[in-house]
This record gives structure tokens, sequence and C-alpha cells, in this order.
């Protein structure tokens, strides 16, 4: 059995069309994968899934991927986050809450790479919420 299956990635960002095409590659790829265009839906279903993986944007109205990602760090801190952003100097604070950095521009590989890479560093059963 896939591995994959069993795991969850939350796409947050406010771009639809973006978003679209990060949940169809990883789907493909055998992940569930759940949407959020902003910071408020991403947190709400945070916390409401075990989530294995978040790939968030940093630039986003209302709330910003450094907001959004340091309130996961404070509810799961075991969480994985990938920063996806367009902007290629993100501020160390941001940097300092985030396992991974990938500019929008990287081709699909390097994001499936650092998705697996992150999920094999888990510890097993480190996703409390199942």
């Amino acid at each position: 059995m896939n591995v994959k299956n069993h795991k969850v990635i939350l796409c947050v960002d406010d771009e639809a069309a973006g978003l679209s095409v990060r949940k169809a590659v990883l789907e493909s790829q055998g992940y569930r994968v759940l949407i959020a265009n902003n910071g408020r839906d991403a947190l709400a279903i945070f916390s409401a899934e075990a989530v294995d993986l978040v790939i968030l944007d940093y630039a986003m109205p209302e709330m910003d991927g450094q907001v959004v990602a340091e309130r996961m760090k404070r509810l799961r801190a075991d969480v994985p986050i990938v920063m996806l952003s367009a902007y290629v100097n993100l501020p160390s604070e941001t940097m300092a809450l985030v396992d991974r950095c990938l500019t929008k521009g990287e081709p699909t590989p390097v994001l499936l790479g650092t998705i697996t890479n992150l999920l094999q560093e888990q510890k097993p059963g480190s996703t409390s919420m199942r």
C-alpha cells in the first residue's frame, strides 16, 4: 500500500489557479489534499483535521503566511510547513517558523521531493490528532 495515501496536505494560497494546480499534482501523487484560500480558513482546517504537512503562501490579504505559520506552530509544532512564495527574500522571522521555503517558480519535482523528505523526517505517530 502506498504510504502517501495516508498523508494529508493542507495547501493555502489566495491565488485560485495555483491552488488548484498544486491540488491536482499532489492528488495525482496519492496525497489527500485540503485547500484554503486565506489564513482564517487555513487555521480552521488545521485545527479540525489531522494535517501531516502544510504548503503555505506568504503574501495573502488579511493574514500573511508568517502569522498563519506562527499560529499553526503554536497549535502543533510537529507539523512541517513549506512556505511557497513568489518573494525570494522573506523576513528572517518567517524563515524561523517554517521547515522549508521554496519559490513559486520551482519545478514540481522540487516541491514533491521537499514534501517527501519532510514527511520522512517526521517521527511515526507525531500527528497526534489521528
